[in-house]
């Protein structure tokens, strides 16, 4: 049987994760070897823009107690969860792929040692454009994200990275290659 992989999918906000993952999950729904689960986020899904199971904070700290999340964290005022069934589909052998945050790397690759960092990045510009086009902040509160990196990958990972800035079938491609390369 063939070993199951985590894949981090990280990044800045605006650099497309989102959008690369479900073109992913598209481009690879023949092909048994790819899981990509639903995060479970305490804010409403623009269903144009993000894929995630919402659910308040309540009902997130009661399923969390319940051993629903294989990963949580918090960020920006939310919480975030990758689901606890990610370990049956890696024991199964798939290659789990999820949208996360740095923060989670280092707790991630201790849990799942086969474990592989992909950081999606994009131009400053190109992020700014995409998060206005979101509606969500003003262009003071966009300008502020943008100032902020974020936290950075930990020392000593070295994650694949993903330019998404050009064409949106150019980082369509590198995404799903690098995730062929890791089910390879």
């Amino acid at each position: 049987m063939r070993q199951g992989a985590l894949v981090l999918v990280v990044g800045p906000s605006g650099a497309g994760k989102d959008t690369l993952l479900g073109a992913a999950r598209t481009a690879l729904a023949g092909d048994g070897r790819f899981s990509f689960p639903r995060r479970v986020v305490t804010r409403t899904a623009v269903v144009e823009l993000e894929d995630h199971d919402s659910v308040d904070v309540n009902e997130f700290a009661r399923q969390k107690l319940r051993g629903a999340y294989a990963l949580d964290w918090e960020a920006h005022g939310l919480c975030y969860g990758i689901p606890a069934a990610i370990d049956a589909a890696m024991v199964a052998g798939r290659i789990v792929v999820v949208n996360t945050s740095r923060k989670v790397i280092e707790r991630a690759i201790e849990k799942y040692p086969n474990c592989h960092v992909l950081l999606v990045t994009a131009r400053p510009e190109v992020r700014a454009r995409r998060l206005a086009g979101r509606g969500r902040e003003s262009a003071e509160d966009i300008g502020a994200r943008l100032q902020r990196e974020g936290a950075p990958v930990p020392e000593g990972i070295v994650p694949e990275i993903i330019d998404n800035s050009a064409g949106l079938d150019e980082g369509i491609a590198a995404f799903v290659s690098a995730l062929r390369r890791i089910a390879d």
